[in-house]
């Protein structure tokens, strides 16, 4: 009896091992598309770089063009995910639009590192009222900016596509993007090209296009202008966080950068999910790929944040 029973347990296991051994080989497999925001973008680089060691069987696709690209190709399923800057718009609700907030990043004033102005442009920084009447074409020269005697012309630019960043920067000083004046340049790389090529410069950039990921500093031949929160005409160094990226990072992840222009970045989908690989690239960024957050120049979520956006896949 005893033997009996050592045969049906041993036979009983040697006939799940076939079911096991396949379910540990079966691997993801699949392609997956995105487009939009030049601010998510090389996030969603690093991401599918790692997310591919794990599931190399995994094809992703990844291309910029703005926030705007980005809805419209999700709305019309011409990509899996749309990379959103912005809040998700209510009409773009009803279109089947699902947000996931994946990480947090802000946009900055740039200025061009040789600007004859720096010095001032330090110490007194910009306040929101001056960046309003910037970007309206109200004030056109750097002494006007900063409250000096200066009579340097101010060149101020802005981008030419809909994007996040623009209407992010737009809605910290209650606008919108179309209401932004200034010479329009298409994507943040050619923003941040403008300024590098224009002493007099003032532009708007998402972080990771103002500082180099690799040495943690802003790019050659750009610095950044800090914002005058409290608006005392004066960077108090509880405001002075702009040395490098890491201290940027920190500021916007205990609210001491305002926000906007600071904000939650999106993957968005058309309806929830079904196609395996996206669920497995999203549960992936909300989960492990949220510890590449820091070192690629952004804001990881609260876990508190993460379940809530792991939640949506459920629905």
């Amino acid at each position: 009896m005893k033997k009996t029973l050592i045969v049906v347990a041993l036979t009983a296991y040697l006939l799940s091992l076939p079911f096991h051994a396949e379910a540990q080989q079966k691997e993801i497999e699949g392609e997956i598309s995105l487009s939009g925001a030049f601010a998510l973008y090389p996030m969603a680089v690093k991401w599918a770089d790692e997310f591919k060691k794990l599931h190399p069987k995994v094809k992703i696709d990844i291309s910029g063009g703005g926030a705007g690209k980005g809805m419209t190709d999700v709305l019309a399923r011409v990509v899996d995910l749309g990379m959103v800057s912005r809040s998700i718009h209510p009409e773009e609700l009803k279109r089947g639009a699902i947000g996931f907030s994946v990480v947090k990043d802000a946009v900055v004033a740039t200025v061009n590192a040789a600007n004859p102005n720096l010095k001032d442009i330090k110490r007194v920084g910009l306040k929101k009222n001056v960046a309003l009447k910037l970007w309206s074409n109200q004030i056109n020269t750097w002494g006007e900016v900063l409250g000096t005697t200066s009579k340097v012309p101010v060149h101020v630019f802005t981008r030419s596509d809909a994007c996040g960043a623009a209407e992010t920067w737009a809605a910290w000083f209650g606008k919108k993007q179309e209401d932004l004046g200034g010479t329009a340049v298409f994507g943040d790389p050619g923003v941040a090209s403008a300024v590098q090529k224009d002493k007099i410069a003032i532009g708007l950039n998402n972080i990771a296009y103002a500082y180099d990921q690799k040495t943690k500093r802003p790019y050659a031949g750009l610095a950044i202008i800090p914002i005058d929160k409290n608006e005392n005409g004066r960077v108090d160094p509880e405001e002075n966080f702009y040395g490098n990226v890491n201290l940027l990072m920190h500021a916007i992840a205990d609210n001491k950068y305002p926000s906007p222009p600071a904000r939650n970045l999106y993957l968005v989908s058309n309806g929830t999910p079904k196609k395996p690989a996206v669920v497995a690239f999203l549960k992936y960024v909300l989960s492990q790929g949220q510890k590449y957050a820091n070192e690629t120049g952004y804001v990881g979520l609260s876990k508190k944040t993460l379940q809530a956006e792991l939640a949506k896949l459920k629905r």
